[in-house]
């Protein structure tokens, strides 16, 4: 089993920024992806951006030059950098970590953009 402890979501202004983190703890693989998921209200669950072990990245249209995934391998923990944020960011975010075993998630952290 693995378990995800996410944190830093929050208000904030339009323009402004946030940082969050996901602490992955429990059976971890050598080899496996992190990566930010959101889910808006009425709205499916949409990649934000993942990370790979070997530092490829993968990032959704919306956020790309706005927002930045990193990964500390030696903490397994992984960080969106979130600039220039806009109200239609206002979502639900969950980490996901993903191995050969499958997919875990963790319990989401609101992030609310708002003047």
């Amino acid at each position: 089993q693995v378990q995800l402890v996410e944190s830093g979501g929050g208000l904030v202004q339009p323009g402004g920024s946030l940082r969050l983190s996901c602490a992955a703890s429990g059976s971890i693989f050598s080899i496996y992806t992190m990566g930010w998921y959101r889910q808006a209200p009425g709205k499916q669950r949409e990649l934000v951006a993942t990370r790979w072990s070997g530092g490829g990245t993968n990032y959704a249209d919306s956020v790309k030059g706005r927002f930045t995934i990193s990964r500390d391998n030696a903490k397994n923990t992984a960080y969106l950098q979130m600039n220039s944020l806009k109200p239609e960011d206002t979502a639900v975010y969950y980490c996901n970590y993903r191995d050969y075993k499958g997919d875990y998630w963790g319990q989401g952290t609101q992030v609310t953009v708002s003047s």
